[in-house]
């Protein structure tokens, strides 16, 4: 039990030193106080001169005028893929690149096709049936009117014949006469009953006729071919159960996609493009037409030249906005290819002979913006105006030229150094 108290007592005793050792050696190496400025306070002089604005970002490159590839607009519901191309295939024009399921297509092309031959055959039907009544009636108007003129060449005897004879044969025309009018009444209706009834069936057989069309065309447009040809590249799963901030993956066989979603991309291997992703901040600095250096991580030892092309919605959560930026490669070289990371440097102004500071010198609180001037051994704030904000720099007026200002905020440094000093008093010497 004392060994173990000894061991015990000698392990902290070794601790302790080793820590207060660390603490001497981190206080050595703090960088010593410039030449009239507070100890620990890093500062920098306001300075006069030319700046220029920048925005940089990472960017990837695509085919310009590229061949898209999206799902077939085929009815509400998600199609399943079932046949991609891999990234990076290379295809030629006609081959097919990717494959929906088409079980549900081929159902309804089959149901449509059974429903068109029904149709036919009802057409087919009543087609015969009109035929038939129309002949039956037009017999029937046949023999009235031959009645007719029988019951006619009878009256030219009435002369000859008895009063009573002669006016039954006057009945008899005027008989006859009404039934051939009647006839020809309902054989115009008969006609016209037909015909309906014939434009029914073709009505049906037409409908049966475009759903069985749409169902075919539709199984065409669910295999999707090369236009052109080039290397395809898939497109992100914009659909997948995905929360904000995590990696979106490449589609592939078996996802499902809604109609009119991009699947798949040929690039345009004669024109490039470069797609960046730029903070929300800095779209007001940007137009169409801005040129860009452009450096390709894959090829370390070429540079290319680009301009603006467009600029997409801004979109996002609130803590990153951000747009899409569009750059168009003036020298494409042979060896690019898409996917391929690149780094873009577009140069936005330049601002002749102002006032500028490096970046944290510039200060905000309370809606003032404001720096830290030196003044003695301690530092002042100073209210100032902001020209211009870059990442690394600030162009500012109301400040002299050659001012002394502190990088950091002097209180919170004053601070930290008081715990810092506490925190070594406490350690036994």
């Amino acid at each position: 039990m004392k060994k173990a108290i000894v061991l015990a007592g000698a392990a902290l005793l070794v601790l302790s030193l080793a820590a207060w050792g660390a603490l001497r050696l981190l206080h050595a190496a703090a960088p010593a106080a410039a030449a009239g400025v507070p100890s620990a306070i890093p500062a920098a002089k306001a300075r006069r001169g030319d700046v220029t604005f920048t925005v940089t970002a990472k960017a990837e490159l695509i085919g310009g005028n590229s061949e898209m590839l999206s799902a077939p607009m085929v009815g509400a519901g998600a199609l399943a893929i079932t046949s991609l191309r891999e990234s990076g295939d290379l295809v030629k024009e006609g081959d097919v690149v990717v494959q929906f399921d088409t079980t549900e297509q081929e159902f309804k092309l089959r149901e449509s096709e059974a429903d068109l031959a029904e149709a036919e055959a009802h057409l087919a039907a009543s087609e015969a049936e009109s035929k038939a009544l129309e002949e039956e009636a037009r017999y029937a108007l046949l023999k009235a009117r031959s009645d007719l003129k029988l019951a006619e060449l009878d009256t030219r005897k009435n002369e000859l014949l008895p009063e009573i004879v002669a006016r039954q044969n006057n009945l008899a025309v005027e008989a006859a006469r009404e039934k051939v009018e009647k006839l020809e009444k309902d054989f115009g209706e008969r006609l016209a009953t037909a015909k309906a009834g014939i434009a029914i069936q073709q009505a049906s057989r037409a409908k049966a006729k475009v759903m069985a069309a749409t169902a075919q065309r539709n199984i065409e447009s669910m295999t999707l071919k090369a236009k052109s040809g080039g290397y395809v590249a898939r497109q992100l799963n914009m659909d997948g159960n995905f929360r904000w901030g995590s990696y979106l993956p490449a589609l592939q066989v078996g996802d499902m996609v809604r109609a009119g979603m991009a699947v798949a991309q040929i690039p345009d291997m004669k024109n490039w493009e470069a797609t960046a992703r730029i903070g929300e901040l800095d779209r007001g600095h940007l137009a169409p037409g801005q040129a860009a250096a452009i450096r390709v991580i894959a090829l370390p030892g070429q540079k290319f030249t680009g301009k603006v092309k467009s600029m997409g919605g801004t979109t996002g959560p609130p803590w990153d906005r951000h747009f899409d930026c569009r750059i168009t490669i003036e020298d494409p070289a042979p060896e690019l290819r898409p996917g391929m990371s690149a780094r873009i440097l577009i140069t936005t102004n330049v601002l002749q002979n102002v006032l500028w500071l490096p970046s944290q010198a510039l200060f905000e609180a309370d809606g003032r913006k404001f720096v830290y001037v030196q003044s003695g051994d301690s530092f002042t704030p100073l209210d100032v105006k902001l020209v211009r904000r870059s990442e690394s720099q600030v162009v500012i007026e109301g400040l002299a030229e050659g001012k002394v200002v502190a990088l950091a905020n002097p209180d919170q440094m004053k601070k930290q150094k008081q715990r810092m000093g506490s925190a070594m008093q406490a350690i036994p010497r």
